[in-house]
């Protein structure tokens, strides 16, 4: 059997030319990284404003589980199956962070016979973004320390500043650190840290920007401390959003690549969805929706997570409505949710399946909260038993849902042609009949935002708050911020915000730790349980098995 790097070093792919001139993209408005690799200018954008929008389809998925549940080879699969049914398909991804890569989840191009091309450079560097972004965010980090050097005539004072330096990699070691040491010439000491590169308030900046006006204007408001009497301070204080918004003038602009079977895909943005909102640019797939009938997009890790905010947080700010939402599942996913071992799940469990069926459930039920047709994606395993179908084929008809199997990770798109077909009947046959509404509204208080989340995606029956959470809430409301909608950053593995409850937890607290505003993004950020902004590496990282030969030839990803 072909590894994933094996399947995509064997694409037959076209050049980005040709994949441009097929949504109707001439080469002049593509700046080329390569022959497989371009950037989108900014005057085509410009250009497509007046064309009627495709279809979008969102695809999420129930918690993730070690036995992993193909949300972004779905994707990509759904996308290749819609251009053999003789649909206009563009997809709309999140590039991936070089934290995961080199640490325990690997790549984020899909995987098997439905990935996103060229896959090594799409995991490692591709365009450069991630850099920008890391560069923009750490110049106002080197900005803040120089203004305490060289007089630090706005009175930051250094124990209240909020920002942090960052980096695209898994990095524990560094989420604590003291910067200044070294005598007088090396700067002020103070306490500071590193966030992963896309979590950073950056990463959201960029990703909910609608152009390079509005990106300017959103570093500009940036919050990055207070002063010694109190005032808050923004990064405009210190003259810093023209030159940050200059190392990402290039980032800004989605980029194009194509899938093994040369779908076109707006590759563009990645913040994760536990720490972050989870969703790929605004302008990618606002641009998508310009050049493709159907526009499949996805949200991080679980509905919970990256689909909760897709709905309050992206559609809110860029005006989207979402015409049907996609879960993804899987039977060994499910089973292990009904307490099988993971080194058991290959063997038929239906009572385990049963029991695990509600994590399922829950995530179905409350995407139907948002007003949204729901259509349920079996990633289908050659382990999987009739028995097992069957169970999910009476879940599906007790929630009454249209389901299909998927085997697009063996077939890519001819595998995905039921769920395709599926999907474009459920979006003919309920247009005009439902009306997308997000959960909360963003009048109400910020503790109602919170605990409309918490009750009604996550089930929780109270929401808990430390002294620190308290005081901040009071502080953002006070500031003219208590409009904004909020950002959860809970962990992926559970609905609720201890990851080894599993299933549908009933009966729980959501606690949250602390609460930071994102002024700049637009959305106050909450931390609950014991998440982290900087994740560590594994006892055996990914980067071990990653090697390169004397050819350039690399290896090892996946």
């Amino acid at each position: 059997m072909l590894t994933d790097i094996e399947i995509a070093k064997q694409a037959k792919m076209l050049p980005i030319t040709e994949i441009g001139k097929e949504i109707g993209i001439p080469e002049d408005d593509l700046e080329l990284y390569g022959k497989y690799k371009a950037k989108i200018s900014d005057e085509f954008i410009k250009k497509v404003q007046g064309n009627k929008d495709g279809k979008l389809i969102l695809v999420t998925a129930i918690n993730p589980t070690p036995a992993g549940e193909g949300k972004t080879t779905t994707s990509v699969g759904l996308g290749q199956a819609m251009k053999k049914i003789g649909k206009k398909a563009v997809l709309a991804l999140r590039e991936p962070s070089l934290g995961p890569v080199f640490g325990v989840k690997g790549g984020a191009a899909g995987g098997g016979y439905s990935q996103v091309v060229p896959m090594e450079d799409i995991n490692l560097h591709f365009t450069g973004d991630m850099h920008a972004i890391t560069s923009a965010n750490n110049l106002l980090c080197a900005m803040i320390d120089n203004h305490l050097q060289q007089g630090n005539s706005l009175g930051i004072d250094p124990r209240r500043i909020l920002f942090k330096r960052c980096m695209d990699m898994n990095d524990r070691a560094l989420r604590n650190i003291v910067v200044g040491l070294g005598g007088k010439s090396n700067g002020v000491p103070r306490e500071d840290g590193f966030m992963i590169t896309v979590a950073t308030e950056i990463m959201a900046i960029l990703c909910l920007a609608s152009d390079l006006t509005d990106l300017k204007e959103r570093i500009g408001n940036i919050l990055f401390g207070y002063s010694y009497d109190n005032r808050p301070l923004y990064a405009r204080d210190l003259k810093a959003q023209g030159a940050m918004t200059a190392l990402l003038k290039d980032a800004l602009k989605p980029n194009l690549v194509q899938t093994l079977e040369n779908t076109p895909v707006l590759m563009h943005g990645g913040p994760f969805a536990n720490i972050a909102h989870g969703c790929n640019s605004i302008r990618a797939t606002k641009l998508a929706l310009k050049l493709g009938d159907y526009v499949i997009t996805e949200a991080g890790f679980g509905s919970d997570l990256g689909a909760e905010k897709f709905y309050d947080i992206k559609c809110r700010t860029a005006g989207l409505k979402p015409d049907c939402c996609v879960v993804v599942a899987t039977v060994r996913a499910l089973k292990y949710n009904g307490g099988v071992k993971k080194a058991d799940l290959k063997v038929e469990n239906v009572d385990a399946l049963k029991k695990g069926i509600v994590n399922l459930k829950a995530h179905v039920e409350n995407m139907h909260k948002f007003g949204v047709p729901v259509v349920v994606a079996i990633n289908q395993f050659d382990t999987d038993t009739p028995a097992e179908i069957q169970v999910i084929d009476d879940c599906c008809k007790e929630m009454g849902v249209d389901y299909a199997l998927s085997q697009v990770f063996a077939k890519g798109g001819d595998g995905g042609i039921e769920l395709a077909k599926t999907i474009v009947n459920v979006i003919e046959k309920c247009e005009g009949c439902y009306e997308f509404k997000p959960i909360y509204e963003l009048d109400m208080t910020l503790e109602e935002k919170i605990e409309a989340v918490s009750k009604q995606i996550y089930g929780a029956n109270e929401v808990t708050y430390t002294a620190a959470a308290k005081k901040a809430l009071r502080d953002i409301t006070a500031l003219g911020y208590g409009d904004l909608p909020v950002c959860m950053a809970k962990t992926q593995y559970s609905l609720s915000d201890d990851p080894k409850a599993l299933g549908r937890p009933e009966n729980f607290a959501i606690h949250v730790a602390d609460v930071s505003l994102s002024a700049g993004a637009g959305f106050v950020v909450v931390l609950t349980g014991a998440i982290m902004t900087m994740p560590g590496l594994p006892k055996v990282p990914s980067a071990e098995q990653i090697d390169v030969d004397g050819n350039g030839s690399i290896d090892g990803l996946f």
